[in-house]
């Protein structure tokens, strides 16, 4: 099935992931959307969704079950966005005011295809990772892409020629830039760690799960554990980068009624949110790949060691099959990131939201100084021990 695949044209190559990339996250970021109500359905002790289900399958057993579990509420809210008449207000600026929201799925969709997502054992045993762009420089594509975003907040703000709006683009701008910085800082002493000195350098996130990878010393263990200040001021820029509560500031609807998408609806206005969500699950990826260890189970235990444990323990040679090691591997990475996102859910619905000065200084006067000073002291620490 590779060989076919790869014996293709590459246009025909491009298509075909492209098509993937866009099959998998419109349902996944609808799906995040009813967790979430869900999750905050459970947090403040109430049902949640739960009466959505089609006419025609009233009645059928277990229909009622999954009405219960609110999963109809999926193709409730994909019907109404779609077939919702799409108002268009006269006094926006409409070419601009229509390009805003497809401009901010671009980067959501572009920066999945560079975020590994498993892994499978060659012949000779060693892990290939499962990617649709295998790029060596990685974590810097993910980020030059992802900095895009920003303009379609910016340009739905200021098309929508309304106050409100226009206010939701401008703390949009201030907000992300202001992150960006220190998010960038916080995963500079993971790559100054991983290419040790004589060997090649790459920003690959690969590389990064591969060093977490040993089985012994510091190299099998989680960067969540070595460097636990980088994840911990990653974790924050991560939630003001996707407008994430308490850093909603963009679309605070205590102040700015609903921020920069305040004229839209419909579909535009979804557009917007699998955008968000989009950005969200990226950004779990990359946390989990960072500093979860990826797609090996625990610390100390890579994923080669794992399936080789399994086919020991069973005396199935199936274990050791690329299918089955790619599919252990996808189910192990998936999980991290759904938990990282029930965080996010977790952190949204318990926390309460800053004020905006608020979020200005902890971006400037803290978060910025201490990355600064945690990379410093990787730096030096690093020399010492690689030196």
């Amino acid at each position: 099935m590779a060989d076919f695949f790869f014996g293709l044209p590459v246009v025909v190559q491009a298509v075909v992931k492209g098509l993937a990339v866009i099959l998998f996250i419109f349902p996944v970021a609808a799906a995040c959307s009813m967790a979430e109500r869900k999750v905050s359905a459970w947090i403040q002790r109430r049902p949640g969704p739960n009466r959505s289900i089609p006419p025609f399958l009233v009645g059928i057993p277990g229909t009622r079950f999954l009405q219960r579990l609110g999963l109809w509420q999926l193709m409730a809210d994909g019907g109404k966005f779609v077939f919702k008449e799409e108002p268009l207000p006269d006094h926006v600026h409409r070419v601009y005011y229509t390009l805003a929201p497809v401009i901010a799925m671009v980067p959501a969709f572009t920066t999945v295809t560079v975020v590994p997502f498993g892994a499978y054992l060659d012949p000779h045993g060693g892990v290939v990772p499962l990617v649709l762009a295998n790029v060596d420089i990685g974590i810097l594509a993910v980020f030059a892409v992802a900095s895009l975003g920003i303009y379609s907040l910016i340009l739905a703000g200021w098309a929508s020629n309304s106050k409100y709006p226009f206010l939701g683009g401008v703390r949009a701008s201030a907000q992300l830039i202001s992150y960006e910085l220190s998010m960038t800082l916080s995963v500079l002493p993971v790559f100054l760690w991983v290419n040790e000195p004589g060997s090649s350098g790459s920003l690959s996130l690969a590389r990064v799960v591969a060093f977490q990878s040993g089985t012994s010393g510091w190299g099998g263990a989680w960067f969540l554990f070595t460097m636990p200040v980088s994840a911990l001021i990653f974790a924050v820029a991560l939630f003001a980068e996707t407008n994430r509560q308490p850093f909603d500031m963009p679309e605070s609807e205590a102040d700015l009624v609903g921020g920069f998408h305040t004229e839209y609806g419909a579909f535009k206005w979804s557009l917007f949110f699998v955008a968000e969500y989009a950005n969200m699950i990226v950004g779990s990826a990359v946390f989990s790949l960072l500093f979860l260890g990826g797609w090996n189970l625990l610390p100390w235990l890579p994923l080669a060691t794992l399936m080789e444990g399994l086919h020991h323990v069973t005396g199935w040679a199936f274990w050791l099959h690329p299918l089955a090691v790619g599919l252990v591997s996808i189910a192990i990475f998936v999980a991290k990131v759904l938990a990282t996102i029930f965080v996010f859910m977790w952190v949204r619905w318990t926390v309460p939201r800053f004020r905006y000065d608020q979020v200005m200084r902890i971006g400037w006067q803290k978060l910025l100084p201490l990355s600064i000073a945690n990379l410093i002291a990787y730096a030096v620490g690093i020399y010492f021990l690689q030196g």
